[in-house]
């Protein structure tokens, strides 16, 4: 069996007898060598997988809100297996019961916007004795059709206190309750108002109670029984249509029948609420927790349910996301849910409670603190320039200054100093003094005057002073009596 099969895959329809059937296994060996040296597949019947499984995307399915009934198959495709086994598991935290049929279809009853998310499902079978699976995956959204009533109710009474009023709700509901189920509706009192009339001020009160009619009631989609999306979706306008026009009829009827409503307690009179108004609102508005996303693309104006992190508010028409500190965790949210004291989300949009973290400081404090470094970088140098330029210019003038009051300056006197002063400046050559009495000393101190008016001189000239300069400097400072010098010249005088 072994050779014949590979005849099959690579050798000719004519094989030569060359020595019986050891020859021919012989050369069964070799074609098998050769195929799988070639690349060519030489599979045999022995060499199957252990398990094979496969992963498939089953795409977006909308299931409208409130819907009666909804069958959704394992897979998109119908598969002819034996024996199949079916798993259905949802990807959220709690753990959910499903309604399975033996065919493996999903049965969602009065279908809500916390059931939408994404579901995945398992087909397991044996083929060819090895097990065998293959896994779909959906996306489910819930969606409405736009359609709707308000109903404005006006009633007077001689009272208006809270616990009349909710004393009268209740009764007014408990027989609206019949109404609800023959119509298919449901009936919800959203608001109320209680104000003096402008007939009798002081002893009338008018009620105004605001009733908000869904359409989506129980059984509402009895005759919309299609599995084709767009087939069902023009049900559904249809049935939304004949309802809105049938539930009008029933509350105007209702009204006129019950023209007053009494509410009655122990020990006290009864009182009247008479109607004296109804009217009518048709609104085209989504549900809480609902927006025009227009994934529906064969009903772009229907309502699709908000996905986690995202809101919308009640009579609103869009999808938003979380604020920051805010979050949502569930399909058809119309209010976001907020971090606890001291949490904050980073962005918006967070649809899980672990995306709240601690406060931290703000983002401009964040980045005025990242740019200190680079300010630093820069003004520093200029700082450093600037100090620099400030001791040399301070060193500068105290050097100037110890020159101006050095011992040599001081033995200058006023006369004497004005005429060094011009000398040094024209470069007028000096005239030693006389000698006389005291041209001892004062040839000195002639000699002594000149060579700093030389030395000044050269400084002026070169910036420092001269090599003479500085040994006449030297040869002043080394005196001992400089001062006493200069008080006797000045005695002299």
């Amino acid at each position: 069996h072994t050779v014949q099969q590979g005849r099959m895959l690579c050798a000719p329809r004519i094989w030569p007898d060359f020595g019986g059937p050891r020859v021919l296994w012989t050369m069964g060996i070799l074609t098998l060598v050769l195929c799988g040296c070639s690349g060519q597949p030489a599979s045999l019947p022995w060499d199957l997988p252990a398990i094979s499984s496969w992963e498939h995307q089953g795409g977006l399915v909308f299931i409208h809100t409130d819907s009666s009934l909804y069958s959704l198959p394992c897979s998109p495709i119908e598969m002819e297996v034996a024996d199949p086994t079916y798993r259905w598991v949802q990807d959220r935290a709690a753990p959910k019961l499903f309604s399975v049929t033996k065919e493996g279809h999903l049965l969602f009853q009065h279908f809500q916007a916390g059931d939408s998310g994404k579901y995945s499902c398992t087909i397991s079978y044996m083929k060819h004795g090895v097990p065998v699976s293959q896994t779909f995956h959906y996306s489910i959204f819930g969606y409405h059709v736009l359609g709707g009533l308000d109903t404005v109710l006006l009633f007077h009474s001689k009272l208006c206190e809270d616990e009349w009023t909710k004393s009268f709700l209740w009764g007014l509901q408990d027989k609206l309750r019949q109404l609800e189920i023959e119509q298919h509706c449901k009936l919800q009192f959203t608001a109320t108002f209680c104000f003096p009339s402008l007939n009798n001020p002081s002893d009338e009160f008018i009620l105004q109670v605001q009733l908000e009619v869904s359409l989506f009631g129980p059984q509402w989609d009895e005759h919309c029984n299609s599995q084709d999306t767009e087939t069902i979706t023009d049900c559904y306008y249809k049935t939304v249509q004949h309802n809105l026009g049938q539930v009008q009829l029933a509350l105007t009827r209702f009204f006129k029948e019950h023209k007053s409503f009494h509410v009655t307690r122990a020990d006290i009179p009864s009182i009247n609420f008479t109607n004296q108004f109804i009217g009518f609102l048709k609104t085209k508005q989504c549900s809480g927790g609902y927006g025009q996303t227009k994934q529906l693309q064969r009903c772009l104006d229907c309502c699709i349910v908000c996905p986690p992190g995202m809101f919308s508010p009640p009579k609103n028409s869009q999808c938003f996301p979380c604020p920051v500190g805010t979050y949502s965790l569930i399909y058809g949210m119309a209010f976001c849910t907020p971090c606890k004291d001291g949490m904050i989300t980073r962005v918006p949009g967070a649809s899980s409670m672990m995306d709240c973290v601690k406060k931290e400081r703000t983002k401009q404090a964040v980045s005025i603190v990242h740019r200190i470094p680079v300010l630093l970088l820069i003004i520093l140098p200029a700082l450093l320039a600037i100090n620099f330029l400030f001791i040399l210019s301070s060193c500068y003038c105290f050097y100037q200054e110890y020159q101006a009051s050095s011992p040599r300056a001081s033995k200058m006197t006023g006369s004497s100093t004005r005429t060094e002063t011009v000398t040094s400046f024209f470069k007028i050559p000096r005239q030693g003094p006389q000698a006389g009495p005291d041209s001892g000393p004062a040839s000195d101190a002639s000699h002594l005057d000149t060579s700093a008016s030389r030395g000044g001189d050269e400084e002026c000239t070169h910036g420092e002073p001269s090599p003479a300069v500085t040994l006449n400097l030297a040869t002043v400072t080394g005196e001992t009596t400089p001062v006493l010098t200069l008080e006797d010249r000045k005695d002299t005088f």
